[in-house]
């Protein structure tokens, strides 16, 4: 496994490494010891997932309110998605910047999202399915978010939007 910085701190883009032979490959895609070799959370309490009927369908943005806070590793099992990270911590230099990246099942990419950042993805492709590791039990009275199209974030998404849900576009301004 590779562990790539990215500009968000302690923000990384995890890309395994398959191992090829005659009959394909065995890729690991979680190793606690290589997880921790970077100071990264090794605990995950759940492992979830989400699939998506139609490309442009959006999801997030979404984060747990303290003390519920947790951190995710999402990746892509089937399709592709456009993954969108917005840093909320205010103490951050990449305070209410956010980043993007494409995880496909062909990329086998990961991202380790920490407690104070947004999540949402867009889907690039009908038939999506985006699977989570997360380290905090899920709360709904926590849960909370930021509107996909808030001015503040100015997200450029790849696809018009073709379906989210009510709860998602009514979070409220940041």
């Amino acid at each position: 496994m590779q562990f790539i910085e990215t500009i968000f701190p302690d923000t990384w883009l995890i890309e395994p490494t398959p191992a090829w032979d005659s009959r394909g490959c065995f890729t690991r895609m979680f190793c606690a010891q290589e997880f921790a070799k970077h100071g990264l959370e090794t605990n995950f309490v759940q492992h979830s997932s989400s699939y998506t009927v139609a490309k442009g369908t959006l999801r997030g943005m979404h984060f747990q309110r303290a003390p519920h806070g947790e951190i995710k590793v999402v990746g892509c099992r089937s399709g592709a998605i456009w993954d969108v990270v917005i840093d909320l911590r205010a103490d951050s230099p990449t305070y209410r910047r956010w980043l993007s990246f494409e995880l496909t099942p062909a990329n086998r990419c990961q991202l380790y999202i920490p407690v104070g950042l947004a999540h949402g993805f867009q889907a690039l492709c009908d038939n999506t399915e985006v699977q989570y590791l997360t380290s905090a039990f899920y709360e709904p009275s926590a849960a909370s978010g930021v509107r996909y199209d808030d001015p503040a974030f100015a997200i450029n998404w790849p696809l018009p939007p073709t379906a989210i849900s009510d709860r998602d576009s009514s979070w409220p301004d940041f």
